[in-house]
């Protein structure tokens, strides 16, 4: 590749090249009358090296390695040449010692030219090859083949020869590090581009598998139930009910396909987000305001739900709200796949700082059948608390049940340093004590005194529940 031109200012491009160019012309005269009035090299001969060493830096410009290897043959073909003259006895006395060999004041400096440009287009390694052959050709023809009257330059020419290629590697590796750094910055941008996109795309398939997998376990599962809710039910029913049950578990499985897809890090995939034109849906988020709602849809599919509420209940931030509501969405959908036939309590304390929830399923009361839609729903839960700054922590009971126990920071981030002149502060560390360490009584006992202040709906149930309760007090 040739030398690039200067960037700015436009008209002023190609000056370097024109100014090398002028000084291989400058060079080609010099050398032409330093070779055959000073080192008594013939005509032709002189005209000719000083001519291939002007080519040679004007050929730099583009074939850098050929240009220096034309450049240093000419030179030392030059030397070559003058050599017997500056050896003969008639030599001694009449130049008086003052002929430069084997480098002349045009021949370094054209060669330094070389050299410097051969740097700024080579690798290192090549640049400091090229120095040590030059400077191992001039110790042969000045320490070993010799003269006996002459100007010595091989070391200044030595001497200058290493300081431009050190130059010009410096130029070269600043220039190359100038552009590893423009490079990076643009793979900083693609990457970033690339996270914000995978984000988009893996919050899109919490939202969805959310949504659509709770739907469709109800489904399933009351398409499982309804048979048995009703007295001799004909085959046409039966086979109807099981058509919807087998193609709500197909739905399932095609969801979870989906949510790989969407979740997988290769944005060419083409199911990706990148080519979807559809508009997104009108319809609000959920908040709390439609718990009832969703514990009603579950009691429907079969399980025994209560919940209880208990603390002043402040208002919350649009964005805990939604990951409230989802994260009770998919801990009831857990219950109704894996733990069939169990109660569910369902408690929402509110504190000062934040918001706790508890979703506590008891023992399961028959094997719970194949689930091909599960997979993503604990990790969607720990994904949502974390980017609102709170903790989720899901393990078994003592009794064979589930808990999964969250807390949400108020306004959708931590704050511990907040000040609590009320002593509040307290209580709310307590309940995050209960996240972290589900099994401490400090909690449990917070939460089971408070019991007895709610409604009767809450504190009251179904024999099993009162034998729940108990369970979990422990």
């Amino acid at each position: 590749m040739p030398l690039p031109p200067l960037s700015r200012p436009r008209w002023l491009r190609r000056f370097p090249h024109v100014v090398v160019i002028v000084i291989a012309v400058v060079a080609t005269v010099a050398n032409t009358e330093q070779m055959t009035m000073v080192s008594g090299v013939s005509a032709e001969l002189g005209l000719l090296t000083a001519l291939a060493q002007g080519i040679g830096v004007v050929l730099v410009l583009w074939r850098p390695v050929p240009a220096w290897w034309l450049s240093l043959v000419a030179t030392f073909v030059a030397a070559e040449a003058a050599r017997p003259g500056l050896t003969s006895n008639s030599a001694i006395g009449h130049v008086d010692g003052a002929i430069p060999w084997p480098w002349g004041g045009p021949g370094i400096v054209a060669h330094a030219i070389v050299l410097f440009l051969l740097a700024l287009r080579v690798p290192t390694r090549v640049a400091i090859e090229a120095l040590a052959l030059t400077a191992l050709l001039t110790y042969v023809f000045q320490g070993l083949l010799g003269a006996v009257s002459y100007s010595s330059t091989g070391v200044l020419a030595v001497i200058v020869f290493a300081a431009v290629v050190l130059l010009g590697t410096a130029l070269r590796g600043r220039r190359e590090a100038r552009s590893q750094l423009v490079e990076q910055a643009s793979l900083t941008a693609e990457e970033r581009a690339r996270r914000t996109l995978l984000e988009e795309r893996s919050r899109i398939a919490r939202e969805l598998h959310d949504v659509v997998a709770h739907h469709m376990s109800v489904i399933s599962i009351q398409a499982q139930v309804a048979p048995h809710l009703v007295e001799n039910p004909s085959k046409e029913l039966r086979e109807n009910l099981e058509g919807i049950r087998q193609n709500a578990l197909e739905a399932l499985t095609e969801l979870r396909r989906v949510l790989g897809v969407l979740r997988s890090e290769n944005p060419e995939d083409p199911y990706g987000l990148g080519a979807g034109t559809g508009a997104t849906p009108d319809s609000p988020q959920p908040t709390l305001d439609r718990l009832d709602a969703l514990v009603e849809n579950t009691r429907t599919a079969g399980l025994d739900v209560t919940t209880e509420i208990t603390g002043e209940q402040l208002p919350l931030s649009p964005g805990v709200e939604l990951s409230a509501y989802r994260i009770i969405q998919e801990a009831l959908s857990n219950a109704l796949r894996h733990a069939p036939g169990s109660i569910v309590r369902v408690e929402l304390c509110h504190f000062p700082r934040g918001l706790q929830i508890r979703v506590i399923n008891s023992r399961p009361e028959r094997p719970a059948p194949p689930s091909p839609g599960a997979g993503h729903g604990l990790l969607g839960m720990r994904e949502r608390a974390a980017m609102l700054g709170g903790t989720l922590v899901t393990s078994e009971t003592s009794h064979g049940g589930f808990v999964v126990a969250a807390f949400l920071p108020r306004g959708g981030a931590s704050d511990p340093d907040a000040s609590d002149p009320d002593g509040s502060a307290d209580d709310n560390s307590t309940g995050t004590t209960a996240i972290a360490k589900p099994a401490g009584t400090k909690a449990i006992a917070n939460s089971t005194s408070s019991t007895s202040s709610t409604s009767s709906t809450s504190s009251t149930g179904s024999t099993g529940y009162t034998g729940f309760a108990g369970e979990e007090n422990p």
